[in-house]
C-alpha cells in the first residue's frame, strides 16, 4: 500500500503551497485515476505553483503551455520541418508529449487549439502528418480559466468540458494562509526546492490498488440516483430545481463518481467505499456537467446549490431508477 509515500508527498507540496489542500487532493485523485482536472479562480491562487511543485514530487516530465488567442494546434502538438542536410521532413514534436500537461488559461485560445488539446485528452494519442504517436503514460491534462476576465475569450463548449473528469474551483485562502504565504514570498532566503517522492512505476501500483478498492452495489445505486436526478428532477419531487436545470449530467458523471470515491477512500486507508466518499467528491465531479437557464442566473442559483439540494434530498437506500 502507497498510502504513506502519498501522505509525504502531499507534505512536500505543502512546503511550498499554502492552504490550497483540497485542490492538492484533488489533482492527485484525477492523476491516480487517469482523470483529467480543469482549475477554475481569479489569478493569483497558486494554480500554476501547485501543478509545477506537485510534478516535480511525482518525478514526471511537466510542460506549461499559455493559451493565448494566436496560439496555433502545431504549437500544442508539433509539425513536419524540412531538413535541409537530409533533404526531408521530420517530425517536430510539441510540448504535448509529456506527462503532465498545464494547459494555462485554456479558453483564451481558438477552437482548432482546444479541439487539438481535447483529442489528445480523449485519444491518448497524437497525429503529425501521417505518423500517429502514442503520448507517454500517465497523461494528465490540468487546465486553469479565469472566471473574471471573459472578453476575448473563447469558452469551452459542453461537450468538450464533460472529458474533465473535476472542475475544481478555486477559493481565496484564508487569513493565517495569506500571511503564510506574504512572509514565505517577501523571504529572500525562502527555499522553494522539493525532493520526489514518488515516480511512474508508484502510480501505476496506486491505480492498480484504487481498482481493487470494493464500492456496494447500495453505492453503485446511489451513483444512478444522483447522476439521474440531474436530468430529471421533478421525478424526485424537485420541482423547483427543474425549473433551473436545462440539461443533467452525462455518463460520464457516473463513471467519474464511481472512480473519484474509490480514489477517496483509498487516500483515506480503506478498501471500500463509504457513502461520505462520494458526497465529498460530488460537486467537483457534476459542477461543469449540470448546464443552468437563464433563469437560474437570474436568481443566482449556481450548479454547487442544485447538487448540494440534490444531496440532502436522495436517499442512500433508494432503488435505482432503469428505466
Amino acid at each position: 500500500m502507497h498510502q504513506e509515500k502519498i501522505a509525504a508527498a502531499i507534505q512536500e507540496v505543502k512546503k511550498i503551497v499554502v492552504g490550497q489542500d483540497r485542490m492538492i487532493n484533488r489533482l492527485l485523485i484525477g492523476l491516480f485515476t487517469n482523470g483529467h482536472i480543469l482549475l477554475e479562480g481569479v489569478p493569483g491562487l497558486a494554480k500554476t505553483l501547485t501543478v509545477n511543485t506537485l510534478a516535480k514530487v511525482l518525478h514526471l516530465d511537466f510542460k506549461r503551455i499559455q493559451f493565448t488567442p494566436d496560439l496555433l494546434p502545431s504549437d500544442l502538438i508539433g509539425t513536419m520541418i524540412y531538413n535541409q542536410l537530409n533533404a526531408n521532413f521530420e517530425v517536430k514534436k510539441g510540448p504535448i508529449f509529456s506527462n503532465i500537461i498545464l494547459a494555462d488559461e485554456v479558453n483564451r485560445s481558438p477552437a482548432k487549439v482546444q479541439s487539438a488539446l481535447l483529442e489528445a485528452m480523449q485519444e491518448k494519442q497524437v497525429t503529425i502528418g501521417e505518423t500517429t504517436f502514442v503520448l507517454d503514460k500517465p497523461f494528465l491534462v490540468l487546465a486553469t480559466q479565469n472566471p473574471v476576465d471573459q472578453e476575448g475569450t473563447y469558452p469551452l463548449p459542453e461537450a468538450q468540458v464533460d472529458r474533465f473528469m473535476m472542475k475544481v474551483n478555486i477559493d481565496y485562502p484564508s487569513k493565517r494562509d495569506e500571511m503564510e504565504v506574504m512572509r514565505r514570498m517577501t523571504d529572500a532566503f525562502f527555499v522553494s526546492e522539493v525532493n520526489p517522492l514518488l515516480n511512474k512505476e508508484d502510480i501505476f501500483a496506486i491505480r492498480a490498488e484504487i481498482n481493487k478498492v470494493r464500492i456496494a452495489e447500495p453505492l453503485e445505486n446511489y451513483i444512478i440516483e444522483l447522476v439521474f436526478c440531474t436530468r430529471f428532477p421533478e421525478k424526485y419531487g424537485m420541482e423547483q430545481e427543474s425549473r433551473y436545470i436545462q440539461f443533467g449530467a452525462s455518463p460520464r458523471a457516473s463513471i467519474n463518481l464511481n472512480l473519484a470515491a474509490k480514489a477517496v477512500a483509498y487516500m483515506d486507508g480503506r478498501d471500500y467505499v463509504l457513502p461520505e466518499d462520494i458526497k465529498e467528491i460530488a460537486v467537483d465531479v457534476l459542477n461543469h456537467r449540470i448546464i443552468l437557464n437563464y433563469e437560474a442566473e437570474a436568481d443566482n442559483i449556481s450548479t454547487r446549490d442544485i447538487i448540494l439540494r440534490i444531496l440532502d434530498k436522495i436517499p442512500l437506500n433508494k432503488t435505482a431508477v432503469f428505466n
